[in-house]
């Protein structure tokens, strides 16, 4: 028997795609082809093993107990045959394009990127800020640092860290503050910046005060915490995103010791099938240790978790927001 017809390896392709996704259509969308000529590479490969691989049933494909003996087998080999690929070409062409969220872009990786660099000479590295989120399989990003409640389905995730959060604001503005800010209450005769977000909720109902009136705090409805915190050292209003550098310098001062945290993070993402590419390799371990290292040197602790209403936190759920 010849050896492609041994190993068809665009029919193993295919279905490692198909039993990954659960779906023909998106194995068919991932991998640019027709969903007839999924089903055509499936029925081939069917034909080869004699055995079936699927099991079509309404709204779903299930997995037959071949494919799960024959699918971690299949994306192993996949992924060898692509670090043979990369370990045969020049690493000095190697470029790391990185999808981040605004805020963690501007605020913490373009600040620390230099290092990594240091580190890893030979790969060049293409950041851009993204306000949506990535799709590997449109998108030319290699990796990306999502915001929010995961992990996500069809990649990989690595939790970095969660934050904490606090009000903060401008000396001037807690200055003039009539009377002073002496309980969490007098916050609300201030500008509130993004007072939309439940975690104001959240932080106030922990300070003791259930429902706080934030209708009338709308004049600084932002998405991106970065615009947030700009607001506030403009002296615009009271942010609460916990931006440990502007307190240490005095740009922003918190006027209670009582900080909160929940269970959105930072995430590193990437396509799992890609996990032993080197240059994400050597990025993902590079900004585990140092967001690591960071926040063990600016972070509060323990925060108070809203979500378990004590110092602990909850591990995290598959979410797709």
């Amino acid at each position: 028997m010849k050896l492609s017809r041994k190993f068809p390896l665009n029919a193993l392709r295919v279905f490692e795609a198909v039993a990954r996704h659960g779906s023909f259509s998106r194995a068919a969308d991932e991998l640019g082809m027709t969903q007839t000529a999924v089903s055509y590479q499936i029925k081939l490969l069917e034909g080869i093993l004699g055995e079936r691989l699927f099991l079509r049933q309404p709204r779903q494909i299930v997995n037959t107990e071949a494919a799960e003996r024959m699918l971690p087998n299949v994306g192993k080999a996949f992924e060898l045959l692509e670090e043979a690929m990369l370990s045969a070409s020049e690493v000095s062409n190697e470029t790391l394009e990185i999808h981040s969220s605004p805020t963690f872009a501007s605020h913490w990786l373009a600040r620390n990127l230099g290092s990594f660099q240091l580190d890893w000479p030979a790969i060049a590295v293409r950041l851009l800020r993204v306000s949506t989120i990535t799709d590997f399989s449109r998108d030319p990003a290699d990796i990306c640092i999502r915001w929010g409640i995961g992990p996500w389905p069809d990649a990989e995730c690595h939790l970095l860290g969660r934050f904490s959060y606090a009000p903060m604001l401008s000396p001037a503005l807690a200055a003039s503050a009539c009377g002073g800010i002496a309980k969490p209450e007098d916050l609300l005769r201030l500008p509130i910046i993004g007072a939309q977000q439940s975690s104001w909720l959240k932080w106030f109902a922990t300070s003791g005060v259930d429902t706080p009136d934030l209708s009338a705090h709308k004049r600084h409805n932002y998405v991106e915490q970065d615009l947030c915190a700009n607001a506030a050292l403009a002296g615009h209003g009271v942010n609460h995103i916990y931006f440990a550098e502007d307190l240490a310098t005095g740009r922003l001062v918190a006027p209670f010791n009582h900080h909160c945290s929940d269970d959105i993070g930072i995430w590193l993402v990437h396509p799992v099938i890609r996990r032993n590419t080197p240059k994400i390799r050597a990025f993902r371990e590079w900004i585990t240790n140092t967001v690591a290292a960071d926040m063990q040197r600016s972070e509060p602790a323990p925060p108070v978790n809203t979500a378990t209403g004590d110092g602990t936190s909850k591990p995290a759920q598959a979410s797709t927001s």
